[in-house]
């Protein structure tokens, strides 16, 4: 299932973590149409390679991997992407150093001579890496996207016009799609956008007011999602000296809100999320100050917290994979819960009602108390024991 074969060789990919329960593959129709117009077709010659390439977007490092001869850099806003390229590289017998790993946070090589864009879920996102890839491209860099056609919008292409150069597509093949952009350096692309800044309202429990930060890509950036709000509307009120986990911060508003409530609470704000991360020290900041003590982690959920060191776990956990609706990063949230908690301390969890988040807690924790709900959300309580 997870073998991606092209004409230069066969690869073994897996996401990360691997899962046996997960069926999801770690390649797509995407990704292996865009590793087949590198290699030439009958229509149009091989691509140039030995330039410096640079691959955004790439989703479990099956594009990075099957170019590692290239010696690609390989830009992504997932931590757990770049744990599966790793994992990727190594199956397959490649040298780890022939990809270079970055996050979307950091500065990209300062000239690109090929780019290859894995189109993002997320819009604003894909105008974020524009913007900051444009000024490194020249006249003669090949740009070439990819996507499932579900995935390509007009208002896709528009942005790759707008910030990059003249823009066209490929015929649909496999249900994939390819996006070539012609570079013009001269283009007036106009400035970034991103980060977008905004206050809450006065009317979301113990956060009204609070003034919020979203790096492009993190869920719901224009605006506080329903999902959050009513979590924000029945937070635990604590008291005293504890550890406190901002579980899949996104944003960062839960975490802040805890931390606001009880002054003596010291925070740890994690995500997989390079963008999720920044924007939850941002938000932070801007509402406890530069002297608040906290911590801001990027990694895979609470795998690199001490067992038995926390006292509550806020989490807002998602669930989807890019396009696969799972729970599997539900379960492996609760899981690691339940791990970094201190006997007697409490996970509280929201999430769609249908989503049966009770009975994965149940499973996990021995128990699942209900102690808010609506007719869309559930807020769920777990103490471990």
């Amino acid at each position: 299932m997870n073998h991606l074969t092209t004409s230069q060789g066969e690869y073994d990919l897996v996401r990360f973590p691997e899962d046996p329960r997960d069926r999801l593959r770690a390649w797509d129709a995407a990704d292996a149409y865009l590793l087949r117009h590198l290699e030439g077709t009958a229509d149009a010659p091989p691509v140039d390679l030995s330039g410096t390439v640079v691959v955004v977007g790439d989703r479990w490092g099956a594009l990075a991997t099957a170019l590692a001869d290239h010696r690609p850099t390989q830009i992504s806003d997932s931590f757990l992407t770049q744990r599966a390229t790793r994992l990727n590289l190594e199956r397959n017998g490649a040298d780890a150093s022939s990809v270079r790993l970055l996050s979307t946070r950091e500065p990209p090589p300062e000239r690109i001579d090929v780019l290859l864009v894995r189109v993002p879920k997320s819009l604003a996102l894909l105008e974020d890496q524009l913007h900051r890839l444009a000024p490194h491209v020249h006249a003669g860099t090949v740009v070439v996207g990819t996507g499932m056609v579900k995935e390509i919008h007009t208002s896709t292409l528009r942005l790759f016009e707008r910030i990059i150069g003249p823009t066209r597509t490929s015929l649909a093949v496999r249900k994939a799609r390819l996006i070539f952009c012609t570079p013009d350096p001269a283009l007036p692309r106009g400035g970034d956008p991103w980060p977008y800044t905004y206050d809450l309202p006065e009317d979301v429990g113990t956060a009204s007011g609070l003034t919020v930060t979203n790096h492009a890509g993190v869920f719901c950036a224009e605006r506080l999602d329903i999902g959050t709000r009513f979590f924000l509307g029945h937070l635990p009120r604590r008291e005293g000296p504890e550890r406190v986990v901002d579980l899949g911060c996104g944003n960062g508003v839960v975490g802040t809100a805890a931390a606001l409530d009880n002054p003596e609470a010291e925070v740890l704000f994690t995500d997989e999320s390079f963008q999720a991360v920044a924007s939850a020290r941002a938000t932070f900041r801007a509402n406890a100050g530069a002297d608040r003590k906290a911590e801001f982690l990027v990694g895979d959920g609470l795998s690199g917290v001490p067992a038995g060191t926390v006292d509550l776990v806020l989490n807002n956990p998602p669930f989807h994979s890019h396009q696969a609706t799972t729970d599997a990063t539900a379960r492996r949230m609760f899981a690691g819960a339940r791990d970094a908690l201190r006997e007697g301390g409490e996970l509280w969890v929201v999430g769609n009602r249908h989503l049966g988040y009770h009975v994965l807690l149940r499973r996990i924790f021995g128990n699942s108390e209900l102690v808010a709900s609506d007719p869309k959300f559930v807020v769920l309580r777990a103490v471990r024991r």
